[in-house]
């Protein structure tokens, strides 16, 4: 993992700081980008491209990018839908990489090995494959050696319903052989699909037996069940549609905020409007699991944080074995 130029983290401080004082979440570190609705596919447990859109202007989408960067967000995630079904996607990864923070970069392509990956990895710090029975392209675990040969931290993002919770160990063994980390998220139930949210006991049961057996290859942190029971969830992470505007406090509520191609965030953030929000989201009491919003404040635990980062940090050995030490 690349280390920023020391003077990118003093925003990110300054988030942590005013946060401590405020004893909750007004600034956030991590931002989803979702770049555009449009996809390949229909999973049921999504309702992104139930909400067509038009996609912003490469400008509008660098002029929020510069907005995230004077921020005390430290990591930006470009989603979709599906984000390589821009034409400009070079364009916007060249120009995310001079902005201050890192970049994650989520796809589940079929066709991900016919893309200029090479040319893509020198601005992506974190490449997710998002990968499960819904996007229908378990082929694409095949994928994962040529991937992590790429320079840069390659991990699987998967989704799990109540109808695959036995599978998981089948990818998680996958990842770990190949070299990648995994990122097991709950089907959150959002509206306009069905529910397919897992029992939260047997998935917590299964990746806690999962860890143990397959050392530093599980992103999530097991302090999301402790969230989820608790209905913590955090305005710590931000979404922003593809039309430029803030969902806030959160988007499974689906209730937006300003268009932060006008509206400067940080400011924003300290004005009453987004202080509504946020009591909003403390006073919700849907508990629909959306593992963003739960997960986010196990990484000011310095024990979670490192739960959470140590795959992150493995160092790969030839032949595809793994220095879990």
């Amino acid at each position: 993992m690349r280390i920023l130029p020391p003077s990118w983290y003093l925003p990110t401080i300054y988030g942590l700081i005013r946060n401590l004082i405020a004893r909750t979440a007004v600034y956030p570190f991590y931002a989803s980008f979702k770049l555009t609705s449009r996809c390949h596919f229909g999973c049921p447990f999504c309702n992104v491209k139930k909400h067509p859109g038009g996609d912003l202007s490469t400008d509008g989408v660098k002029t929020i990018l510069r907005n995230l960067s004077r921020s005390p967000v430290l990591m930006t995630s470009f989603e979709g839908g599906e984000p390589l079904l821009r034409e400009d996607i070079g364009e916007l990864l060249r120009f995310a990489r001079t902005c201050k923070f890192y970049l994650l970069f989520t796809t589940s392509a079929r066709d991900l090995l016919d893309r200029p990956l090479e040319a893509y990895a020198k601005s992506i710090d974190f490449l997710h494959v998002s990968i499960d029975e819904g996007h229908d392209n378990l082929s694409l675990f095949d994928a994962l050696p040529r991937l992590v040969k790429l320079p840069l931290q390659v991990s699987v993002q998967t989704v799990v319903t109540r109808d695959t919770v036995d599978a998981l160990e089948d990818k998680v063994r996958r990842c770990h052989a190949a070299g990648a980390n995994i990122v097991v998220i709950p089907a959150t139930h959002m509206d306009a699909t069905e529910d397919f949210f897992p029992d939260v006991d047997l998935l917590e049961k299964t990746m806690l037996a999962l860890r143990g057996k397959y050392p530093a290859a599980i992103h999530t942190p097991q302090g999301y069940f402790k969230a989820y029971r608790k209905g913590a969830c955090s305005a710590a992470s931000v979404v922003i549609a593809p039309d430029g505007a803030l969902y806030y406090p959160c988007h499974i509520l689906e209730r937006k905020g300003p268009d932060l191609r006008t509206v400067d965030l940080t400011r924003w953030l300290a004005a009453p409007e987004a202080a509504e929000g946020r009591r909003l989201m403390k006073a919700c009491r849907r508990n629909c699991g959306w593992y963003q919003y739960y997960s986010i404040d196990s990484y000011t635990s310095i024990a979670s944080m490192w739960e959470t980062l140590r795959p992150a940090f493995r160092k790969r050995r030839a032949g595809g074995v793994i220095d879990d030490g």
